[in-house]
């Protein structure tokens, strides 16, 4: 496996978690969901770039479907990734698309501000700043 796979089904991670969070069994489905905000469309075009379009009712293939059933699997999606970054490797021309899709993504930046006592006080304050594609 090339670390240019392995890193890249790293960064489709997110994506894909959202995606399967949103439509279960049904991510692969040609159905468009106006609505979606841009990481579950995002992760739900990459799975069908990488696995295929299917229909609502087709059954999923094999990893997608254990981490459907249980998308807090760490280790379904492990064999997702396993799979993606087995895809990637074998094609190259997929590699590049895939990059070109994650590239033009609208990415979010968690930074932590913590006060003096913030540890012991618990007044952790998250900040997510949007950056788009060129910032």
């Amino acid at each position: 496996m090339s670390a240019d796979a392995t890193a890249l089904a790293a960064e489709m991670t997110p994506y894909i978690s959202a995606a399967i969070g949103a439509y279960g069994g049904a991510v692969l489905a040609r159905v468009r969901d106006d609505a979606a905000d841009a990481t579950v469309g995002l992760g739900r075009r990459l799975l069908q770039r990488v696995f295929g379009h299917h229909g609502a009712r087709e059954p999923l293939p094999g990893p997608l479907a254990d981490l459907a059933a249980d998308p807090d699997d760490g280790d379904a999606m492990a064999a997702v990734r396993l799979s993606i970054r087995k895809a990637l490797d074998a094609d190259p021309a997929l590699a590049a698309e895939v990059r070109a899709m994650i590239g033009g993504a609208v990415t979010a930046v968690q930074q932590v501000h913590a006060g003096r006592d913030a540890y012991t006080a618990g007044r952790d304050q998250v900040v997510v700043n949007y950056r788009l594609p060129g910032d």
